[in-house]
């Protein structure tokens, strides 16, 4: 089940302690890199929240979250997060954030229905972001701007970490493809969702696949995205292609959020207009958050794909079936 997880001829370039001091050296890079080109401030973050009340992100709707009975609160259930999506909205209204202003968080987060595989965890880590914006930048020309910052602190990034240490010899351009899903579905009828994106992603280096979460032309989305965090209209993936795997690589997902209205309409495309009754979802309809746009950047996935490994276990400690930690032991992988 495994075949060609892992590519003929793969040979780790760093042992793993050097690997360990290289992860670390690309996080802190990246987060001076990242601050640098948006100012924003580092706060302090949930590992859970209570059940209920809307807050956890939903991602596609079926995933359930890992949960747990407080027994010095009278019972409250509270459940590990998925995201902090929605958790940093109420946030920059709560710290008394302006227009033009912005966090980010380290998000450690267990997703148990997420499948494994070179990469994919059920522990999930990234860089959680939000910024408040006003309501004229919710548009396509501001969310571009916002996605080549992003990859500007990625490309910057690389660079710090060729010095310092010499076996990476990776090289990623700074030009990003805009692309909508629906444009991608036109080029590629015949292609699955993730073959686009490898076609895409290999023909230009990045790519910013936009539009996702509605349905395309064929009736299906191009991927799952809870209907209560980003307007799907405003939102995308930034898609590296890494010639280590041959394949694409995903290392945001990110857009504008939801107002009230679009926040509605989706709600109903999506038949889960009984989340409006959550706590969190009064507060959109009401106008009492700020308008924001956000997203994660994952950080196994960053030091995966800049430390040129081909696995995603190799940057991050997770748990494996044996049958997979078995067939990379005998192709060289060291998963950590």
């Amino acid at each position: 089940m495994y075949d060609m997880l892992i590519p003929d001829g793969y040979k780790p370039r760093m042992s793993i302690r050097e690997t360990e001091k290289a992860i670390k050296f690309v996080k802190d890079a990246f987060q001076r890199n990242f601050v640098k080109n948006f100012g924003f401030e580092r706060v302090s973050a949930p590992l859970f929240v209570k059940s209920g009340t809307g807050v956890n992100d939903d991602l596609n709707g079926v995933e359930k979250p890992v949960s747990f009975v407080i027994s010095g609160q009278d019972g409250v259930e509270a459940e590990i997060v998925h995201s902090l999506a929605k958790w940093k909205r109420i946030a920059l209204k709560r710290y008394g954030f302006r227009s033009g202003e912005g966090i980010y968080t380290d998000m450690n987060a267990i997703r148990c229905d997420d499948k494994c595989d070179a990469q994919h965890s059920i522990y999930v880590d990234q860089w959680d972001w939000e910024m408040v914006i006003s309501r004229e930048q919710r548009n396509h020309d501001f969310l571009k701007m916002v996605v080549l910052r992003i990859v500007g602190a990625i490309v910057d990034t690389l660079e710090q970490t060729k010095k310092q240490f010499p076996s990476i010899d990776l090289v990623l351009k700074r030009d990003v493809k805009f692309i909508s899903s629906q444009t991608a579905l036109d080029r590629y009828p015949d292609l699955q969702p993730h073959e686009r994106e490898r076609a895409l992603a290999k023909e230009y280096g990045a790519v910013f696949l936009s539009n996702i979460g509605g349905a395309l032309s064929d009736g299906k989305p191009h991927d799952g995205r809870a209907p209560d965090y980003d307007d799907w209209g405003l939102n995308g993936d930034i898609i590296f292609y890494d010639g280590t795997i041959d394949d694409s690589i995903e290392i945001s997902s990110m857009g504008v959020r939801v107002d009230g209205e679009s926040l509605k309409r989706q709600l109903e495309i999506a038949h889960a207009t009984d989340r409006l009754s959550h706590e969190y979802h009064r507060h959109i309809i009401a106008g009492e958050l700020p308008l924001t746009i956000g997203g994660g950047i994952g950080q196994s996935r960053l030091c995966m794909l800049l430390l040129q490994k081909a696995h995603i276990g190799e940057v991050q400690a997770s748990l494996w079936p044996d049958e997979m930690r078995e067939y990379c032991e005998k192709r060289g992988v060291n998963l950590l």
